[in-house]
């Protein structure tokens, strides 16, 4: 097995954000938010959602589309992202319902506590202490909230990386570069269930691909 090593914390150069920003994500973020309406069919249609490490805030967007009665709070660390993405809300309208906050976890908190529902795509690669994403969730939501966390799962070897880095061949070398650091740093199912039960949540956990694990149940 591929080992973890892990990478910076923060997406804070302002080429990543662009690139990210500029991205074309329709299909892997779409196949996101159709895993999680598959695995939670009574996730909330109102109330407040908290999308922890949300970048630009697509998967904000699509969640808040998705359920009209929803607002959703995304939280990053890295400004160099959110200020694409608060830009796009509001050209999209939606800046009453999909709100951006720059917070710094651990040291700092959400804006609010009690959520109805968590949410999180691509944070845990990221997290040099992947406890830090589990006691977010664990603390931030109401008793019996729907939990949905995506996140790339670590290869098996060097030959798998290369072959799914070569299959963005045509995308901005930042994103390829970007792409294989998180492959590397990655956790598989079964580091992430050991995480799961040292934080005490009692949380499904599988692959949706040969690259993609998701988190899911009730806090």
């Amino acid at each position: 097995m591929l080992e973890r090593t892990p990478e910076p914390e923060l997406m804070d150069e302002a080429e990543q954000a662009a690139a990210y920003a500029g991205a074309d994500f329709e299909a892997s973020h779409g196949a996101i938010v159709d895993a999680l309406v598959a695995r939670l069919p009574d996730f909330p249609a109102t109330g407040h959602v908290l999308d922890i490490g949300c970048g630009p805030g697509d998967i904000s967007i699509r969640v808040a589309r998705r359920f009209p009665g929803v607002r959703v709070d995304g939280i990053d660390g890295a400004e160099a992202m959110l200020a694409p993405g608060r830009e796009r809300i509001e050209r999209d309208g939606l800046g009453e319902r999909v709100r951006l906050y720059r917070v710094m976890l651990p040291d700092e908190a959400p804006p609010r506590v009690g959520y109805d529902a968590v949410i999180s795509n691509s944070l845990l690669h990221h997290l040099h202490d992947p406890m830090v994403l589990w006691r977010v969730v664990a603390e931030t939501t109401l008793s019996g909230a729907p939990v949905f966390i995506a996140d790339l799962a670590r290869p098996e070897d060097e030959a798998a990386v290369d072959a799914l880095v070569a299959d963005m061949a045509a995308e901005p070398e930042v994103l390829q570069r970007d792409f294989r650091a998180s492959l590397h740093a990655a956790f598989t199912v079964d580091e992430v269930r050991g995480q799961l039960r040292a934080a005490g949540l009692d949380l499904a956990v599988g692959l949706i691909d040969d690259h993609h694990l998701v988190v899911w149940g009730y806090r």
